[in-house]
């Protein structure tokens, strides 16, 4: 076998970022960065190719967004399930060599790569900022977009804002603090802010309402409250520049024939119904759907990651939120059953599935299928939303000034929306709450709002919320295992720190 180093652009082989790889085959038609960046095309051919990897399975489509939604605690793994590597995230109890982390892990920095290329390769194109910057805000954006998951997961990682043309030195890198990873996020997304125009032709493209957003969420993160006000502020104060605002009926944003054309959405994850093996897939609407159901066409999912008994059973009925959420019912032969009575064990013949409400949100209104399951489903992952922006503002104003009309009036614009879809008086606004009641509040309101969106666990972990959420009165019941000195963050891969002593020490107690 040789060795052979690669020079990245934005086809990546799946490289390990701190390790090297033996391979047999001769490798053709290589590019070198030089003889590739020659125009601003060029620069958007690579940052393509850094979002074009968002879409591949070992990311949000399936690995880490499978591996968020069953560490919080709205989302339970079927019973039937025993995948181990599911059953650690599910119970709070991950090791060192969970194979999830091992995938989606390399699939980051690859996103990273690409972006890094784009930034890099356009330094070698000779045309003005005005023209090119437009263009390489975007990876700046993808790459902030990255590490924001990878630091709140992971703690400490390894930080690379150049392409790696050297695997030996790549092999020898070494963690970055978290301090410091989130000073560079921060930098990146303001680049982006200054950079990118105020509307995209799509909501999968960043505009600069995207940047602004997730800047938001970075410093709530950081507890840095009021920057946390300000960014969202920005954001609350241009919608109409920026072309933002809440979609008037909460079931459209997740119906694929309407979200495209919804103020709501800033950044998506836009999966169209197409897919070259597991590049373009969206596994959600398979792992989501109920088993063997015939009532969206495509003969229902897997039901591998369920909503606990709880969350339908604390979650009031007069919120048009919990029926857009949850599916009730299920078709099997033609017959229409009822999951509401919940007595049906075994309903439709199948030993694999489990009798409770199920999540909709990426099956209901997801459009047709070429693939069983809803593989190919045409569903938007809405990875940030105005609604959210409205309750980052709320949030981040009762930490420096509670008790004010404004921040209720955030929260109360987004539950008129929940209240409209049926007609009811619930929720109700908010008003003359406590700083202490309003936070609580404000993250229950983000756990019905954002429900399913791969929100819950960073809420969780930033709020160190997981004594009561994995306690006795948590949705999912008792999680033994969490440890708070431990379970905050995930384990960093056992086969990066096997490649790179430098990684070391492991993340504490794993």
């Amino acid at each position: 076998m040789k060795k052979y180093k690669y020079l990245s652009l934005f086809f990546f082989i799946g490289l390990s970022i701190t390790g090297c790889s033996d391979l047999e085959e001769e490798p053709v038609g290589l590019l070198a960065p030089e003889g590739f960046f020659q125009s601003t095309t060029d620069i958007q051919t690579a940052v393509n190719g850094s979002y074009g990897h968002m879409l591949h399975r070992y990311f949000m489509s399936r690995e880490m967004s499978m591996a968020l939604m069953l560490r919080g605690d709205m989302v339970d793994l079927n019973p039937n399930v025993t995948n181990p590597e599911r059953v650690q995230f599910n119970n709070v109890a991950l090791l060192a060599d969970n194979s999830t982390i091992g995938l989606f892990w390399p699939k980051c920095y690859q996103i990273i790569a690409a972006a890094n290329q784009a930034i890099s390769g356009a330094e070698l194109v000779n045309v003005a900022d005005e023209v090119k910057n437009p263009i390489v805000a975007q990876g700046y954006f993808a790459r902030a977009f990255t590490y924001f998951h990878l630091v709140r997961q992971f703690g400490e990682i390894p930080y690379l804002t150049e392409p790696v043309t050297d695997i030996q030195a790549a092999g020898s890198i070494g963690k970055t603090s978290v301090d410091d990873v989130y000073k560079n996020i921060i930098e990146d997304l303001k680049f982006a802010k200054t950079w990118l125009p105020n509307t995209q032709a799509a909501r999968s493209i960043p505009a600069k309402s995207a940047a602004s957003s997730y800047l938001a969420l970075v410093y709530l993160t950081m507890g840095e409250y009021q920057k946390a006000y300000d960014e969202a502020k920005e954001v609350i104060d241009n919608e109409d520049i920026y072309e933002l605002g809440l979609e008037p009926d909460f079931q459209d944003l997740f119906d694929a024939s309407k979200v495209d054309a919804s103020l709501e959405p800033i950044f998506v994850l836009d999966f169209i119904g197409q897919s070259d093996g597991d590049q373009g897939r969206n596994y959600q609407a398979a792992f989501t759907g109920i088993r063997n159901d015939d009532q969206y066409g495509y003969g229902g999912g897997w039901s591998v990651e369920v909503p606990s008994m709880a969350v339908y059973t604390t979650w009031d009925g007069r919120d048009y939120r919990k029926a857009v959420s949850l599916d009730t019912t299920a078709v099997f032969n033609d017959v229409v059953i009822s999951y509401d009575s919940f007595t049906n064990v075994g309903i439709g013949g199948y030993a694999s599935g489990v009798d409770r409400p199920h999540i909709a949100k990426y099956t209901r209104k997801a459009g047709p299928a070429a693939e069983g399951n809803g593989r190919t489903t045409n569903s938007n992952y809405l990875m940030m939303r105005y609604a959210e922006v409205l309750l980052i503002a709320a949030e981040a104003l009762n930490e420096v000034d509670p008790g004010t009309t404004e921040a209720d009036g955030y929260v109360n614009r987004v539950r008129a929306r929940a209240r409209s879809g049926n007609g009811s008086s619930f929720p109700a606004d908010v008003s003359g709450l406590s700083q202490e009641d309003f936070r609580d509040m404000v993250l229950e309101e983000r756990k019905w709002e954002l429900a399913f969106e791969f929100k819950r666990w960073y809420d969780i972990a930033r709020r160190k919320l997981g004594t009561q959420v994995y306690g006795a009165s948590g949705l999912e019941g008792v999680k033994a295992e969490f440890n708070p000195n431990r379970d905050y963050l995930f384990p960093l891969p056992v086969d990066e720190l096997v490649r790179n002593p430098n990684l070391l020490p492991q993340n504490s107690e794993y």
